[in-house]
């Protein structure tokens, strides 16, 4: 078996915290990389996050925080990336360490902007990490319900199965099941889609379509989806495993979805700035989408719902109009 080595988080966020009390539970020692040192401070005193999943308490002994990316990046083997995929450049830039010989592992369900590369390309074409070195988390897990010990099921994408298998051990409990896949790029680039199509579910929800419709857009989302993924990377995968579908359904119907929420707001009538300050936390899929069209540009992959939503958010076609548009071309 593969030896994992001491693990560390970069990254504050929310599944950052959930991933973090999973890993520090097994191990009882993580490094943690804060860019913000008050919040680190806070963090100490208070024994748990300041400012996400707050609920969730820690035993701060049990952990090394720093707000230098070097200093972690030196002292462990195992680096876990939970930060936004557009601050993930700014982040980086402060990197000095060579980390082609760690095991990095990217919990990132985002694009990295301008460069139009998933994470995994990203670090094995800029910071020279070999493929067998990368790893991505992935399947549906809101950080609010793994926080909440709920029962949830994740995919460890890898193309060494081995070290797939060591950090499955890593994260495996009473309510974390796991498995393994070699569908890196796959798994991404469903988790950058999926935040896609929950908008389109937001915006059709803003706009009172009903749940009869929202069933007819996730069946042609999926679809969408295996087309775009048969087209990037050629691979025997089943489209309706939880890794690809499940993370689709619970990020286009959950609650807790931060890009229903956007798109709902959107189909409301709210601008996209006003409801990016209103909601203060990051829709990945706003840049995702972008992204997508982008690379798509490229594929030129029948995608009438990544259209729509790049057409709303960043064309400003009334969402009503486009929306209508959109549901003459389903059956």
């Amino acid at each position: 078996m593969y030896n994992i080595g001491r693990i560390a988080i970069i990254g504050g966020g929310s599944w950052a915290t959930a991933i973090a009390k999973i890993v520090v539970n097994h191990t009882h020692h993580i490094g943690w990389y804060m860019r913000r040192d008050d919040r680190i401070e806070d963090f100490r005193r208070l024994g748990h996050n300041p400012a996400y999943l707050t609920s969730v308490h820690f035993d701060v002994d049990e952990i090394f925080f720093s707000s230098d990316i070097n200093k972690i990046a030196e002292a462990y083997d195992t680096l876990i990336f939970v930060t936004p995929s557009p601050y993930l450049k700014n982040h980086l830039k402060k990197l000095r360490t060579r980390i082609r010989d760690k095991f990095v592992i990217t919990a990132i369900k985002g694009i990295v902007p301008d460069e139009n590369l998933v994470c995994s390309e990203y670090f094995h074409q800029i910071y020279d990490v070999p493929y067998e070195n990368l790893a991505v988390i992935g399947g549906p897990s809101h950080a609010e319900e793994v926080a909440m010990q709920r029962l949830s099921y994740l995919t460890i994408g890898c193309s060494d199965q081995q070290k797939a298998e060591a950090f499955t051990t890593i994260l495996a409990s009473n309510f974390i099941k796991t498995k393994t896949a070699r569908d890196v790029i796959g798994i991404e680039y469903s988790s950058v889609l999926k935040n896609v199509y929950a908008i389109a579910a937001g915006i059709c929800s803003g706009l009172n379509y009903g749940d009869n419709f929202q069933a007819v857009l996730m069946s042609n989302a999926v679809q969408e989806m295996g087309r775009f993924l048969t087209a990037v990377h050629p691979l025997d995968r089943n489209i309706y495993d939880s890794v690809y579908l499940g993370d689709l359904l619970v990020t286009g119907y959950s609650n807790f979805s931060r890009n229903r929420t956007f798109g709902t707001m959107i189909g409301k009538g709210y601008s996209v700035k006003s409801a990016q300050i209103e909601m203060e936390m990051i829709a990945e899929g706003y840049f995702g989408t972008k992204c997508m069209k982008e690379i798509n540009r490229h594929m030129h992959v029948n995608m009438p719902i990544l259209d729509a939503v790049y057409n709303i958010l960043y064309e400003r076609i009334n969402p009503q109009i486009e929306i209508k548009l959109l549901t003459d071309s389903f059956r």
